[in-house]
């Protein structure tokens, strides 16, 4: 992660820039001190000319060279670069370009959009989108990354991941600052939003070794963190989590990214300063690539309809950012090349080249060559260039279809979607950004193929209803809240249509009553209460329940009519409202850990007529306690941290434990 601050000067530097630049700096000095030389545009140009020198030199002798010296020790590279709003001058595409892995960063949110992980106000929920507004830097960083990746021959993309400041001080709007605020059902969405914009390997923030067992939560990363360690309360349940992470990145590894656009951002600025707040304006349903000028005079060429690179990506078009105006001449020429060969490229008429080494005249006379009107559609020999179009515009007259889309029945109803292709299967993540269930339609440009669900959370693959027809396939999906599922098209048919009967729920019976809860031992919480009904702990009096942070399990008997077993009918327990992952046990055999809504556990095979026990293990967050251990007339400390307390008395507590309503579901 480069954090040095702007380089701008090497001991070699005027000779450096004299022979790239082929001519001599020492005049145009003046000019780094503030003053106009010869005139402002020839000043201006000089200038970039110096930023293209320095951006060369640390992309040469700092990235690549470290990349060679290590590969040469059998070592490798993650480069993470720039992340988002740091100056920075140097392209953030071309420093990763020999990285083993090039790498980004996602934090999870640092403002209103993060409500939904520290808020039960259901207003608030539902007017919120989690991981939106001020993670565009980190989205348009991952997606550097990855088109790094999928254009210079990587198949890894890794991002700092969920990183988290630990301090109220630093965002007002939190009401119990940052510490151990997350659990994985509030992580899921920061996480699929990285894999959406093409993460496949998390490399999480932060780990801290946590070397004495009884120091909880123990130590941090100065401020920073969403600490994940042995010592985060529902590390012991942690592994359905890691296993969601890790079937995803799996799955989103195989084959090559599918993309219809290559998009050029321009040469004078980095991705995260350009769309760090709002990204390119691409057609929904479409998916893309970012390019640099190396990557498209060195690696694109137009083949066979497509414009390729030598790691086996392909693209339909080439979108010219209107950042872009100002264009090398270098850029300009292969670009002439390429639309000579046959491509299609859609951008406004270049301005002029921002460089004093580009011959004026040459770069005239190919932009005329390219571009006629202001809005126009032109042939140039075997290619088409399109101006003051808009790619929506450029797709229909194309007659290029959306790779993916979907019917919306609900006004904010939003997916996004990932394509990855191998030699025999496409396969297609699909995430449900809000946190409401969705019944929709999905329309693939997919044919002759058999759809297929696989699961990331449960690892199951199920048979998919589907419907061929005019070269799509639209298959009909139910989404959970925040859910992200994979549809795989694997199986060749010529059969243009399969249904499957979806499935029909009774509720059997409403657990309700008397349960018995007991929590762990030496965290000031009594060994067991009785409890008529499901609350919070943290709206107990009893201050050892209302501050717990820990494990507690609800246990009681139920009784299973003999009608409820029938081979064609499958037993669910569906949790209701649970603070904040809970595990079933039945009759002493753990039937899963469940993280996120629905929290719905499979009892078929576990449940027997007649009396059956059920255990529910809840644990929640480390904040209550932390809290509890704040309060001025707080006795006993039962936390240790090694900095100063990053929770205070009068924060509101988080709701904790089993909330329900607990039912009984019949699944035919």
């Amino acid at each position: 992660s480069y954090e040095a601050g702007t380089q701008n000067w090497t001991e070699n530097m005027m000779e450096e820039f004299n022979s790239r630049r082929g001519y001599d700096i020492l005049p145009w000095l003046p000019v780094l001190t503030g003053k106009i030389v010869d005139n402002s545009e020839a000043s201006d140009r000089f200038l970039w000319d110096f930023r293209k020198t320095i951006s060369e030199l640390m992309s040469e002798n700092y990235y690549d060279q470290l990349a060679g010296i290590l590969k040469e020790r059998g070592l490798k590279l993650y480069a993470e670069s720039h992340e988002g709003h740091r100056t920075y001058i140097a392209d953030g595409m071309e420093v990763k370009r020999l990285a083993t892995i090039p790498m980004s960063a996602i934090w999870v949110p640092k403002g209103p959009a993060g409500s939904i992980a520290i808020t039960d106000n259901e207003e608030i929920q539902e007017s919120q989108t989690v991981a939106r507004g001020n993670a565009a830097t980190h989205i348009a960083d991952i997606r550097e990354s990855a088109s790094v990746a999928h254009i210079y021959g990587q198949n890894l993309v890794a991002a700092e991941s969920l990183t988290a400041l630990g301090t109220k001080t630093h965002f007002d709007w939190e009401p119990n600052g940052s510490a151990w605020i997350w659990s994985p059902e509030t992580l899921k969405p920061t996480a699929d939003l990285a894999l959406a914009n093409g993460l496949n390997r998390f490399v999480i923030h932060s780990s801290v070794h946590q070397p004495l067992d009884d120091n909880k939560p123990g130590l941090t990363l100065s401020r920073y963190g969403q600490w994940f360690n042995r010592h985060e309360t529902w590390a012991e349940k942690a592994k359905p989590w890691i296993n969601y992470l890790t079937r995803s990145s799996f799955m989103l590894q195989q084959g090559k990214f599918v993309a219809d656009i290559v998009y050029f951002y321009g040469e004078d600025n980095n991705i995260t300063g350009l769309f760090g707040n709002q990204l390119p304006d691409i057609p929904e349903g479409y998916n893309y690539d970012f390019v640099n000028a190396d990557a498209l005079i060195n690696l694109l060429s137009f083949v066979d309809g497509k414009i390729i690179t030598p790691s086996g990506m392909s693209y339909h078009l080439l979108a010219l950012d209107p950042n872009s105006q100002y264009m090398s001449l270098p850029v300009l020429q292969k670009i002439y090349e390429l639309v000579n060969a046959g491509a299609v490229v859609v951008g406004s008429k270049p301005i002029s080249t921002p460089s004093l080494s580009d011959n004026q005249d040459e770069f005239k006379t190919l932009v005329d060559k390219l571009w006629g009107k202001e809005k126009d559609k032109q042939k140039v020999k075997k290619g088409t260039i399109y101006s003051g179009h808009t790619l929506t515009e450029v797709m229909d007259d194309m007659n290029l279809r959306p790779d993916f889309s979907y019917t919306k029945p609900n006004k904010n109803t939003e997916l996004l979607f990932v394509h990855r292709k191998t030699k025999d299967a496409d396969i297609y993540w699909i995430n449900n950004r809000n946190d409401q269930p969705e019944n929709l339609e999905t329309i693939f440009r997919i044919k002759n193929k058999k759809a297929e669900i696989w699961h990331p959370v449960s690892g199951k693959i199920e048979k998919a209803s589907y419907k061929i027809s005019n070269g799509f396939t639209r298959v009909p999906l139910r989404l959970d809240p925040h859910d992200a599922l994979f549809v795989v098209f694997r199986k060749n048919t010529n059969q243009q249509s399969e249904i499957f009967p979806n499935p029909v729920e009774t509720t059997l019976d409403i657990v309700d009553g008397q349960w018995n809860v007991s929590f762990q031992k030496e965290w000031g919480a009594p060994e067991q209460i009785t409890i008529e009904k499901l609350i919070s702990w943290s709206d107990y009096d009893d201050p050892g329940v209302k501050y717990y942070s820990g494990t507690g399990s609800y246990t009681k008997t139920i009784i299973v009519p003999e009608n409820w077993v029938d081979e064609n009918q499958q037993l669910w327990i569906d949790l209701g409202n649970v603070k904040n992952l809970a595990e079933v046990i039945v009759n002493g055999k753990s039937a899963g850990i469940v993280w996120k809504k629905p929290f719905r556990v499979n009892l078929t095979d576990f449940l027997d007529k007649g009396e059956n026990t059920l255990e529910i293990n809840v644990t929640n967050l480390w904040v209550n306690r932390l809290i509890g251990d704040q309060q001025p007339d707080a006795t006993k400390k039962y936390t240790y941290i090694a900095t100063k307390p990053l929770q205070k008395a009068d924060f509101p507590l988080l709701k904790s434990g089993l909330l329900g309503p607990v039912k009984i579901i019949g699944v035919n």
